[in-house]
């Protein structure tokens, strides 16, 4: 953990109060986390998120920092699970009833061009229809398997951009959220959230490969717990 540089907080001037239990010294001007505390609430993230899969429930990972990006997107299509690593559109949560409908007018589009249904329409009609799917694509590609809310969010560096709007939204919806906070994070927001360095990618793939390893002890858990599928009498 501590050669993945997980322990780097913001420089002393950014640091929330709230973060100040989360600390262990300062370095030339730079917040150092207590590791064996960030270990232990990492821990307690992972548990809780053994208990969603367990259960058979859905958690939307959001990554949209450059350096979370691909290592969110790898994590997510390992276990067919929701992700955003574009920009979070306002609304993907306390106004999902409209997303879910561009959601399937999107899916339609793409199943529409791949039954060769819009070669009826012009060549400027087709460009700005793959235009469209595009967009589409970039924004909504990671949640397209999306049919109901999510049970849990898992969000790296809470504060990042407009990652502040999607914790907003699931909080204003009661949903849980597990987050990588730095020091200049609100912890109060984040009802399991995991203090450590959230901009470097050394960092961030060391917590997501914790989290895979829950993850997939979950599943294996869960398929060892499945009742035997009653075999049909012979004829």
């Amino acid at each position: 953990m501590m050669r993945a540089g997980a322990m780097y907080g913001r420089k002393k001037s950014k640091t929330n109060p709230k973060m100040k239990r989360y600390i262990f010294t300062i370095r030339n001007g730079i917040e150092i986390f207590d590791l064996p505390q960030t270990l232990e609430m990492l821990d307690k993230a992972a548990d809780f998120i053994k208990g969603v899969i367990g259960k058979g429930g859905r958690i939307l990972i959001v990554g949209t920092r450059p350096a979370a990006q691909n290592l969110v997107k790898e994590l997510a299509e390992k276990f067919n699970m929701p992700y955003v690593i574009e920009r979070w559109l306002g609304g993907t949560l306390t106004n999902f009833k409209t997303i879910s409908k561009r959601i399937e007018h999107f899916k339609n589009l793409k199943a529409d061009k791949a039954a060769g249904k819009l070669e009826k329409y012009t060549k400027k009609e087709r460009l700005e229809m793959d235009k469209q799917i595009e967009k589409f694509n970039r924004f909504f590609g990671g949640i397209e398997s999306l049919s109901q809310l999510p049970d849990a969010l898992l969000v790296v560096d809470t504060t990042y951009k407009n990652h502040l709007t999607a914790v907003r939204e699931a909080n204003r919806l009661k949903i849980p959220i597990v987050g990588i906070i730095n020091s200049n994070a609100d912890p109060d927001a984040i009802v399991y959230p995991i203090p450590a360095n959230d901009s470097a990618r050394s960092a961030i793939a060391w917590i997501l490969n914790k989290i895979d390893k829950a993850i997939e002890e979950a599943k294996l858990q869960k398929a060892v717990e499945q009742p035997p599928v009653a075999q049909q009498p012979a004829a």
